[in-house]
């Protein structure tokens, strides 16, 4: 299906960017607007996300040909592909099933590999609050607390949260994205192939989503990847880190 896309910039070679889990297009407008000066930039929602459908499955196959087909929708391609996270997962698959739509590709903070299942209590946690008679947004903080303790975390997951005249509710499907956690969190099993494209990997070296011992499943996939570490960055790199990570990230597009 296509897919929401916010643009950024006129003129310069296209890059597409991905969210992560519980993330938005969004979540990159400040790294787009830097991009646009000399990029035409395009920030997807995916399924079940932000403006997205909301569809009943949310496989990375499924993703993957979203992203080819609103990449093809769109007229641009082949694309500079930028996805952090669940994002970065989608991107990954996009270019080993659809090489044609992507010319070079980046991954922020993840590795072709099954993680163990994680956010199901954040998952659990807005999609049981309480939304009734909700006036402001920290009142729902206040429900999070408990299984979202870190403020920074709860705030990043709040601003899913639609809240206005027709009273509060959550932007993304999250029962179906509660019920495809053990997919996200893991990696397809019949993935074949490599892609050869230009391949970067940038992770934050206070992360463990890519570890030393990720490299051989890595470079399998993706013999051309070249590696960059944003050393005093956590799992998401673009927010914690941006000026780092626009450093490494700039120089690689085209």
């Amino acid at each position: 299906m296509k897919l929401p896309v916010t643009s950024y910039g006129e003129s310069g070679t296209p890059v597409v960017v991905m969210h992560g889990l519980f993330g938005s297009g969004r979540n990159w407008m400040t790294a787009a607007r830097r991009l646009a000066a000399s990029h035409q930039v395009y920030a997807f929602d995916l399924r079940n996300h932000g403006n997205s459908e909301h569809v009943p499955t949310m496989s990375y196959p499924e993703m993957a040909e979203d992203v080819r087909e609103t990449i093809e929708s769109l007229g641009v391609g082949p694309v500079a592909l930028v996805g952090h996270s669940m994002g970065g997962k989608t991107a990954m698959l996009t270019a080993l099933r659809h090489p044609e739509v992507v010319e070079r590709l980046v991954v922020v903070d993840a590795a072709p590999v099954s993680y163990p299942p994680q956010f199901e209590q954040y998952a659990q946690a807005m999609r049981t609050a309480d939304l009734s008679n909700i006036q402001r947004r920290a009142e729902v903080d206040a429900q999070l607390a408990d299984a979202v303790p870190t403020p920074g975390t709860r705030a990043f997951l709040l601003q899913n949260l639609i809240l206005d005249d027709d009273g509060a509710r959550w932007r993304p499907n999250l029962p179906v994205i509660e019920a495809s956690l053990p997919q996200i969190s893991g990696w397809p099993d019949d993935v074949t192939g490599s892609y050869d494209g230009p391949t970067l990997f940038v992770y934050g070296g206070k992360s463990d989503y890519v570890q030393q011992d990720h490299r051989a499943a890595i470079e399998a996939l993706f013999p051309q990847v070249r590696y960059e570490v944003i050393a005093e960055a956590g799992h998401w790199v673009h927010a914690e880190r941006l000026d780092d990570f626009l450093a490494v990230l700039t120089p690689f597009l085209p």
